[in-house]
């Protein structure tokens, strides 16, 4: 028996377009389940003395006194951006401007070049560019390739894939208790660190507490709260910028 060509064309056709659609229906169904930011993540999106915090096309603009130092931060892998608030907030009070950015999908991999956006639209002197997890490991992937850009990288619970320049100052910090952190990776990853890195892990802290969305699974359970581990991470982001 003859099969019509036309056909048998369609039915060739129809296999690569049925494994797309699959493909497509469960991805937007894994990255529609994320950690959501909680509600104390509200007042640290509002404006206050020394703080004005803006939303912008690329997120989040967390404006204060400094004038001439600024962090780029890209959020942990399927993690809503707003869940870091009360840490950028800490920063930007205390002499470090943050421009949060809200990544594709939630995922920073596909978002990872962002920052040149940023770069060229705000005129600070010393650009620095971090965070967390997943959002860490792009940031430091971009600074691997822009380091003259650049003036540091910080990394929370995140460590670097390629090589970092050693005109870069880095600042590596952990939790004691964190329970998602890849500590085989970590330890490979300071072969790609400059020599003076300092790293730092932060006693009784945990992965999901750099952020405020709740518990993560996997994670260990930490022994200070949210808002101690974020103190302590702000205090030696600007220790090491003012060094």
């Amino acid at each position: 028996m003859k099969i019509n060509k036309q056909n048998k064309k369609c039915r060739l056709w129809a296999v690569p377009v049925l494994c797309i659609l699959v493909f497509a229906v469960y991805f937007l169904i894994y990255t529609g389940h994320y950690y959501h930011a909680d509600a104390s993540c509200k007042a640290a999106l509002k404006s206050d003395e020394s703080v004005s915090v803006t939303q912008t096309g690329y997120g989040w603009l967390f404006d204060g006194p400094s004038e001439s130092d600024a962090l780029i931060f890209y959020p942990g892998g399927k993690v809503e951006e707003t869940s870091y608030a009360p840490l950028l907030h800490l920063l930007a009070q205390n002499g470090m401007d943050v421009c949060l950015v809200k990544m594709p999908f939630r995922l920073a991999v596909f978002g990872a070049g962002k920052a040149n956006d940023l770069i060229a639209q705000y005129d600070y002197d010393h650009w620095y560019i971090g965070g967390h997890s997943l959002g860490g490991a792009m940031a430091a992937s971009y600074a691997a390739e822009n380091s003259t850009q650049l003036t540091g990288v910080v990394l929370l619970a995140a460590y670097p894939i390629k090589k970092l320049d050693e005109s870069l100052s880095v600042t590596v910090l952990y939790g004691s208790e964190d329970g998602v952190l890849n500590r085989e990776k970590l330890t490979e990853g300071e072969a790609y660190l400059p020599q003076d890195t300092v790293i730092e892990i932060i006693a009784g802290g945990n992965h999901a507490q750099f952020g405020n969305y709740g518990i993560q699974k996997g994670d260990g359970n930490a022994t200070i709260t949210a808002g101690e581990q974020q103190r302590r991470t702000e205090e030696l982001i600007i220790q090491r910028q003012a060094s």
